[in-house]
């Protein structure tokens, strides 16, 4: 999909060696303008500034306690899980 839109991918990881848990998760949320977390076809957009951590940790780790994949950074925002109407939308967005 990144290659047939002529997305850069500057960084990536694999989520089975390198796991990421509750509080390094929140770390990197709490510099987020924006959570965006894909739950089937729902999008919930929540702001780590005015979202508590439970809710924000709650929504995007999995049911292994770490965060769920695929995650992407874009700009100062977070994508979280997979939909394909939120990655469609990955051109248009700011701060890219």
């Amino acid at each position: 999909m990144f290659v047939t839109k002529k997305i850069a991918v500057s960084k990536t990881t694999d989520a089975r060696k390198e796991k990421i848990e509750g509080a390094q998760a929140w770390e990197l949320f709490q510099t987020a303008s924006e959570v965006l977390i894909a739950k089937g076809k729902k999008i919930l957009h929540l702001n780590p500034g005015e979202t508590d951590k439970e809710t924000v940790l709650t929504s995007a780790l999995g049911r292994s306690g770490t965060l769920r994949a695929p995650t992407l950074k874009i700009g100062n925002k977070f994508l979280v899980g997979f939909n394909e109407e939120l990655y469609s939308a990955i051109p248009e967005m700011k701060n890219l």
